[in-house]
């Protein structure tokens, strides 16, 4: 099993996963943007180039490029990102979002157990001051036992000291179909298990300020994100809030191959947070090169720092 990796600050050596970051943080009561991005393949894999297939190519500059320039357009304080690859492509980017003028120091890898680098990660501009992540969960279909493929990422960062967002991001299995296992129920087994995960943050935390956030690969009404969610009515049941771009639409993926745009990626938000996250200005970022950047659109969410719910 991997262990999950800490860069405490683009071009510092790596440190232990103990020592969390130390940095003195840029401390803030104003508004705060945090963005979840599916970034399509930010890592090493075989992809034509020239009209061949090259082993552990890099995801081609062409949708570099306007994926940079969209994110130094959005700002993000806080950025949660899934399809990122090993510590080199998060170090790339990383440096790219500095040279543009977007730092963000404080970062968290978690490697996949899938086998193939397509990992999460969070990057923030405050200190994480806490790691809960999970990369060693598993599960049983039949006689078969599999591998939460990407894991939980699970962290708190503070953006002030009277501040704690916990942040839980999920990049559950997607629909691709897999040799003797019900790809469905694949996800919906992880989704399980991230349930569980929140049920044990809410119970020692009940007001926590809690986001999940992800590519969930999965539409509002599957089972998956139901199971997420959690129950309605009950103290411990996430929102999932409703995004829109500037022309009111909602999907955030656009699947080519089947023709389908549907809204795949969610932020769910807890009792503890949902007072202190503006749903006016919260939306999908889109803009001119999107798709080519990935076939995910952003989710951007504005936070208050402070706490207004009861704790």
């Amino acid at each position: 099993m991997k262990l999950p990796i800490y860069l405490a600050a683009f071009c510092c050596p790596l440190v232990s996963p103990v020592g969390l970051s130390q940095e003195k943080s840029v401390e803030t009561t104003d508004q705060i943007t945090f963005v979840a991005y599916n970034l399509k393949n930010y890592l090493g894999m075989d992809r034509k180039v020239d009209g061949e297939v090259k082993k552990d190519a890099g995801k081609p500059e062409r949708e570099i490029k306007p994926l940079i320039e969209g994110l130094l357009e959005m700002q993000p304080d806080i950025l949660g990102v899934s399809e990122i690859g090993d510590d080199p492509h998060l170090v790339d980017m990383q440096a790219r979002l500095k040279a543009g003028g977007l730092d963000l120091p404080h970062v968290f890898l978690l490697h996949a157990q899938s086998g193939w680098e397509r990992n999460l990660a969070i990057l923030s501009k405050f200190p994480i001051v806490e790691n809960h992540s999970r990369d060693d969960l598993k599960y049983t279909i039949g006689d078969q036992l599999l591998p939460f493929q990407r894991g939980i990422i699970d962290c708190t960062v503070m953006p002030n000291p009277n501040y704690r967002l916990r942040l839980v991001g999920l990049h559950l299995k997607s629909k691709r179909e897999v040799d003797g296992v019900d790809q469905g129920l694949m996800r919906l087994n992880e989704a399980k298990l991230a349930r569980e995960h929140i049920d044990k943050i809410l119970a020692a935390e009940p007001g926590a300020n809690l986001l999940v956030f992800g590519d969930l690969n999965d539409t509002q009404d599957a089972n998956p994100i139901r199971e997420i969610r959690g129950r309605f009515g009950r103290p411990d049941y996430l929102t999932a809030i409703g995004l829109k771009d500037q022309y009111g639409f909602k999907w955030t993926h656009y699947w080519s191959w089947a023709d389908i745009y549907a809204r795949i990626d969610f932020a769910m938000l807890s009792k503890g947070i949902s007072p202190e996250v503006s749903r006016e200005e919260s939306h999908i970022f889109h803009w001119e090169e999107w798709d080519t950047a990935s076939d995910h659109r952003p989710l951007v969410l504005k936070i208050i720092p402070v706490d207004k719910a009861t704790k």
